[in-house]
């Protein structure tokens, strides 16, 4: 029989500081661990330094690993796509970020839950390295998300895990451009195991993810796998049109009662316009969010265009 092919797929946009120390290290794991046929595909996201060289330089000198160079910066989600589509027919794909804060030396404990018969394995962050306002955010959005959205989602796992081809194949058929990794791989369903591991600093170099793309990351992930916002919406509009049938009910009440009324002041109807003029913007964003998200999908573009491949 010949041995299970495994391919370890990691996007990377600006990691030329790292690449050395993760050549190094995925190699150590791929000589460590006989009995199995390793690869590693890179997706070249459209990086301004020197990664795509590097790649291509260490691919000539251990074909093991492999270079899928995009035509520019798709963003991440994009590039694990191309990773994944590059790695279908793989028995099973590890998925991790290239900064090396997800360590390669938990492959083998990845793997050895996929064999034990589970089809995803979550590697789940036991401590995480972030702090200060960094680390509020993300366990923030975590606690969030996990009262927002329709599928159970792990809170302290991310892209580090591994798939089974049954997976991978499922994860290829799905064309939507909004890709939330965590919540796609809860949505596709399987056998599932999770391997605690301590996530570690950045090896070198700084990170890619800026608060603009986290927060993207957020809303991609909310609006994509939660209808909670609309439903809000419209519990909102009910109470606001109960409160305000309430209020309009009393002073009817004290009308016909023949109570005086006291004049209403310019302070309390600045108050009520801006507060209804507030949620009704709030509602015509979170309405945008859906629309746009439907746009992009009705256009069917592609996810990414491959400059070059250089594969065996």
């Amino acid at each position: 029989m010949k041995p299970p092919a495994i391919v370890v797929v990691i996007p990377v946009y600006n990691e030329e500081p790292v690449l050395p120390e993760l050549f190094q290290r995925l190699a150590a794991v791929f000589d460590r661990e006989l009995g199995y046929k390793w690869s590693a595909i890179l997706v070249n996201d459209g990086s301004r330094d020197l990664s795509a060289t590097l790649i291509a330089e260490q691919h000539a000198r251990d074909p093991r690993f492999e270079l899928v160079d995009l035509s520019r910066n798709f963003g991440f989600q994009s590039a694990l796509a191309a990773g994944l589509a590059a790695a279908a027919s793989a028995d099973a794909v590890v998925t991790m970020d290239a900064d090396l804060q997800d360590p390669p030396e938990l492959i083998p404990e990845l793997v050895i839950a996929w064999r034990g018969g589970a089809e995803v394995v979550r590697a789940v962050r036991r401590t995480r390295s972030e702090t200060g306002l960094r680390r509020v955010a993300f366990d923030l959005f975590h606690k969030l998300f996990g009262v927002l959205t329709d599928y159970p989602i792990e809170p302290n796992s991310g892209t580090f895990g591994l798939l089974g081809q049954a997976p991978v194949e499922a994860f290829n058929q799905l064309s939507e451009r909004n890709r939330f990794f965590p919540g796609l791989r809860a949505w596709v369903g399987f056998p599932r195991a999770d391997v605690l591991y301590d996530r570690q600093e950045r090896a070198a170099g700084k990170s890619q993810q800026t608060l603009r793309r986290l927060v993207r990351y957020a809303f991609d992930g909310v609006f994509s796998f939660s209808y909670l916002p609309l439903r809000l919406l419209t519990y909102a509009g009910l109470f606001i049109a109960w409160l305000g049938f309430a209020v309009g009910l009393f002073f009817i009440v004290r009308r016909l009662l023949g109570v005086e009324i006291a004049q209403t002041g310019f302070t309390t109807l600045v108050t009520l316009l801006l507060f209804l003029g507030g949620v009704q913007l709030i509602g015509i964003g979170v309405l945008g969010e859906y629309l746009g998200r439907v746009y992009d999908e009705v256009k069917r573009r592609p996810n990414y265009i491959v400059k070059r491949k250089n594969r065996p």
